[in-house]
């Protein structure tokens, strides 16, 4: 078996949302301790690391409990990157590989960085017949959110390939569907794609979004 890619002190974003290979994700950055990081991520053409709160805030609250977050979670891509004031910097951001924390480091001006495995990318999976109406669900509901809302990024027009690729399918659906964030992270964590899309099949129909 080929050993794990490793990467040495990544930064990590603690968030209170999940993001999946492939996702877009968009923040307004003003702490100071996240504006150099996301400054020398961009300049230097490196991801840094997003992983889901289980403990306290995304921005630091005096007397608040320490941030605690999971071992598991997404390299950031910066693709865009703005500085609309002194201060603030906005980036458009996409997720790439998961990761699996192996070391966790707490430095004195508040960022967290870790050392980190990759975890295998998911298997390109067809999607079986019995949730094709998962992923002829999806694309209606991408398809009205786009003229809804031309301008969002992350509501790119899918391609055939994507919508017959059951990781994909299973991640846009993850990001889409009001559960809790448990649920999210566990749907991110699970190594099977076709699992992960039968579990979201199940959401679908419980909720009359994809009847079965």
């Amino acid at each position: 078996m080929t050993p794990p890619l490793t990467l040495s002190s990544l930064p990590l974003f603690p968030l209170g949302s999940v993001l999946f290979p492939d996702g877009v994700l968009a923040l307004r950055v003003f702490e100071v301790r996240y504006l150099d990081m996301v400054r020398k991520c961009h300049q230097a053409g490196a991801p840094f690391g997003v992983v889901s709160l289980t403990q306290g805030h995304e921005v630091r609250q005096a007397g608040a409990a320490e941030e605690r977050f999971n071992d598991i979670g997404t390299l950031a891509v910066i693709e865009q990157l703005e500085t609309p004031q002194p201060g603030l910097i906005t980036v458009l951001c996409r997720g790439s590989q998961r990761f699996r924390i192996t070391q966790r480091r707490h430095l004195p001006h508040g960022l967290w960085t870790a050392d980190v495995g990759h975890i295998e990318r998911d298997l390109t999976v067809p999607v079986p017949e019995d949730l094709k109406k998962a992923s002829t669900a999806l694309a209606q509901v991408l398809n009205t959110l786009q003229v809804r809302d031309p301008g969002l990024p992350q509501l790119v027009k899918p391609t055939a390939a994507q919508l017959d690729d059951c990781g994909w399918v299973a991640n846009r659906w993850c990001e889409l569907l009001p559960v809790p964030l448990e649920l999210k992270q566990r749907l991110m964590e699970l190594d099977n794609p076709l699992v992960r899309l039968e579990l979201v099949g199940d959401v679908l129909e419980r909720t009359g979004i994809a009847p079965s």
